[in-house]
């Protein structure tokens, strides 16, 4: 199914949505797009904007940037980087901006004149460009808060992973006057040398300037660059205006009944969202606004370790032509995906547009939502498969964005290692946590949405000793709060951290509900649940400021 229109083939393409045919010359210049008001005047290369998924494979198959798998899906190697690069990241530090920033290690100022620098240095790389690929397209599926988002990059694969992951416009009379709230350039082929005397970490520099509505990329080709830059741009914008964005996913009931699914990596998010009786809206961020919720993107991402058709068909399903691999492991004969082998890096990614998902949300909006999932994965063992949470825990727990590593995702990790992210998402936090969590409050409050913290993690005893909770329990505990079912059972207070957990729920044994009773060395337990709730209270430590609402009594005993 053609999904893009081409403005630059000469041939006839098809935009699915409407189905209506359109023909476009050759190809543009930079300074028909507008480029050169940026600085790139180099009109003696070809710029290929918004290509439809038929040309994007035949530019990567001639291109040379990756390969295509059995099926015709095209899989790419994005190098030595195939995650983000965190410690590279910065914003300009600038009026008026500045004065709203969280800054520390997650927002690390940049001067004025580095950035300019830098700027300057992309813009004669481009300059010299063979060729250019512009993809024009939206952040938030709300009309009357979406961002118009343009991304300039070199590679067509990175177009085509942009078109993958955000809105694309129905027609080309959309593009016809098309001004971007904020631009991307991606100079992945630039690096700085002069990183040191700059005061940078590295090479690598991934730079905001929020006054300039525009950001550059360079010496990474980790599309996943572009996708979390913009999400952090919404992430300042929503906020100031009143608007909660959220990094959370979330679907919706044939009733109407929409539901959040928050949760760092490896908690979740994407798989228990991803429910064959309900929409998905989307996988990975979303905003709330007066209206209900909406996703900021227009596709999703997931990750492929040891995926299978059974035990996430939707996703597998997915990787079909017009979806992209990033970073997987393909057989040299048979040309098909190895999910399981993972000896290039464990984050290994899907990018696909959310039409592939065959029940989607096509105007991936929904209503206030009567619930909110908090997603953990406690590699500890000691925190219940499912607690309901009151109003002030719902606020502890999302300032607090518990998740563990376990042992063997990292390098040097060898036994559980705690992490607590605020707000499920604190490296794409431009503004304090706190402003989310109020944002967050209010919305709870006004829609009356009941608030759960699901464990996905262990039972029985930790990391290497328990038992990962099996996704059929998993999938009872989230079955029973979007029916309403949950509500029937007999709560009691845990000890430990105080929220509510159910006595019994479905088939699901007492023991798996109340932790303690799983693990053999009741002693054990009880210092292993010592030792984290001792963490939540050393981390929540920060948001406890004087004249201030303290939510440090919602959290652990």
């Amino acid at each position: 199914m053609l999904s893009r229109f081409a403005l630059n083939s000469g041939v006839t393409t098809v935009c699915s949505r409407s189905m209506t045919r359109f023909t476009h010359r050759l190809y543009a210049s930079a300074s028909t797009y507008g480029l050169d008001k940026l600085g790139i005047k180099n009109d003696s290369a070809p710029v290929y904007r918004n290509l439809s998924y038929e040309e994007l494979a035949e530019h990567e198959k001639n291109n040379n940037e990756g390969r295509f798998i059995a099926n015709g899906t095209f899989a790419v190697d994005t190098g030595k980087f195939t995650g983000r690069s965190p410690k590279d990241k910065y914003i300009v530090e600038q009026a008026p901006s500045k004065d709203n920033i969280w800054w520390g290690n997650i927002n690390q100022p940049m001067k004025p004149a580095v950035f300019d620098k830098l700027y300057e240095k992309v813009v004669t790389h481009y300059n010299g460009a063979k060729k250019m690929y512009v993809f024009d397209g939206y952040c938030g599926a709300n009309p009357e808060t979406q961002k118009k988002v343009r991304f300039i990059t070199e590679m067509a694969w990175q177009q085509h992973f942009v078109t993958n992951m955000f809105i694309r416009p129905r027609d080309a009379s959309e593009l016809g006057d098309f001004k971007p709230d904020f631009t991307i350039i991606n100079a992945c082929k630039v690096d700085n040398p002069d990183y040191k005397e700059d005061g940078l970490n590295s090479e690598v520099f991934v730079g905001f300037n929020i006054e300039k509505s525009v950001a550059i990329i360079g010496g990474t080709y980790y599309g996943g660059e572009m996708k979390k830059g913009i999400f952090s741009m919404m992430n300042y914008w929503l906020p100031l205006n009143g608007i909660m964005s959220m990094h959370c996913s979330a679907n919706v009931g044939k009733d109407g009944d929409s539901a959040l699914f928050f949760g760092l990596s490896g908690t979740g998010k994407t798989t228990l969202s991803a429910d064959p009786k309900r929409y998905l809206i989307g996988d990975d961020e979303h905003g709330w606004d007066s209206h209900g919720i909406f996703n900021f993107e227009g596709g999703c991402y997931a990750k492929t370790i040891n995926l299978s058709q059974e035990n996430e068909p939707d996703i597998y399903n997915a990787i079909k032509p017009g979806a992209m691999l990033e970073n997987c492991h393909i057989d040299d004969k048979t040309q098909e995906p190895d999910y399981y082998n993972v000896s290039k890096t464990q984050n290994g990614r899907v990018s696909y547009p959310i039409f592939h998902i065959d029940n989607y949300k096509t105007d991936s909006k929904a209503g206030h939502p009567k619930n909110c999932i908090f997603l953990t994965c406690d590699a500890y063992g000691v925190l219940p498969p499912v607690a309901k949470l009151s109003p002030g825990q719902a606020q502890y727990h999302f300032l607090s964005g518990y998740t563990a590593k376990v042992a063997g995702t990292e390098r040097g990790i060898t036994e559980p290692q705690a992490t607590f992210s605020a707000c499920f998402g604190a490296a794409f936090l431009p503004l304090h946590p706190t402003k989310y969590a109020e944002l967050l409050k209010t919305k709870l409050e006004e829609h009356d949405t009941n608030v759960y913290l699901v464990n996905t993690g262990w039972s029985g005893g930790a990391h290497g000793v328990g038992e990962r909770m099996s996704i059929k329990n998993t999938r009872q505990c989230i079955d029973a709060i979007l029916d309403g079912s949950i509500e029937n059972s007999e709560f009691e207070a845990d000890a430990f951290f105080g929220f509510d957990v159910p006595k019994t729920l479905g088939s699901i044994p007492s023991s798996t509900l109340k932790p303690r009773e799983s693990w053999a060395n009741k002693e054990e337990y009880d210092a292993t649940a010592t030792k984290l709730a001792n963490m939540y209270k050393e981390n929540f430590k920060q948001y406890v400021e004087d004249g201030k609402e303290s939510y440090e009594k919602f959290g652990p005993k």
